[in-house]
């Protein structure tokens, strides 16, 4: 258990996307689903930021579940998209593969379902290949409330560690100084960090002076009629 005390960082971590499709996006009611593809693609950008091995995969593509998020294709246009029919991407070598190609013990996971792919998962990456297993609650998904929640229970019981995106994105940068990602992540909180993100330009520009984001049209009046 003392690897769970260290923190994730850049050179220690790698990343695995399970099943983040249309058809299994639709049967989310654990979390509003366009949250749900906001935070994903939000800490999609973040590994991509901080050079983090990124494996997406998929199940039965063609015959239900449908094509990946777009957006987070986008992120990673050059990865292998990696199909399966298992609901246990741990059942799949070509899975096994990609996690053992980084070398790295730590895997945060963002998934759909809670309750199926990313618990069973979970379980026997930890069991079966000695992973620390990072479950990123607020960018996965479950068939209910419940449904998530006693999930992520079960899996906290096992030894996985509970993350948001967010939480991810700033332990990957850990100090304001490391000014090489500094402006990487604060454009990736601004678009995808609701309140945090807003809360970065008003700071930015009614406290320190800066310009607006963007070019608009001229600002006018008050003209009381």
């Amino acid at each position: 258990m003392s690897g769970y005390l260290e923190v994730l960082t850049p050179q220690n971590s790698q990343m695995i996307f399970i099943d983040q499709q249309p058809q299994m996006a639709f049967g989310v009611q654990s979390i509003d689903r366009q949250v749900l593809k906001n935070n994903v693609v939000g800490l999609a950008k973040a590994a991509k930021v901080f050079g983090i091995p990124t494996t997406i995969t998929t199940v039965e593509t063609t015959s239900f579940s449908g094509h990946t998020y777009p957006e987070l294709l986008a992120v990673f246009p050059e990865n292998r998209i990696l199909e399966r029919t298992s609901m246990n991407s741990w059942d799949d070598q070509n899975v096994r593969d990609a996690l053992a190609a980084s070398g790295r013990k730590k895997v945060v996971v963002s998934g759909l379902w809670t309750e199926v792919c990313n618990t069973t998962f979970a379980l026997c990456a930890m069991l079966e290949g000695g992973y620390e297993i990072y479950m990123v609650a607020d960018a996965s998904g479950g068939t209910s409330a419940d449904g998530h929640k006693y999930a992520m229970d079960r899996m906290v019981q096992a030894g996985v560690v509970p993350v948001t995106w967010q939480q991810v994105l700033l332990e990957w940068q850990r100090d304001w100084a490391r000014r090489d990602t500094y402006d990487a992540v604060v454009a990736i909180a601004k678009e995808h960090s609701g309140a945090y993100g807003m809360g970065i330009d008003y700071a930015y520009t009614m406290v320190h002076g800066a310009p607006e984001r963007v070019a608009h049209g001229e600002r006018i009046g008050p003209n009381p009629a």
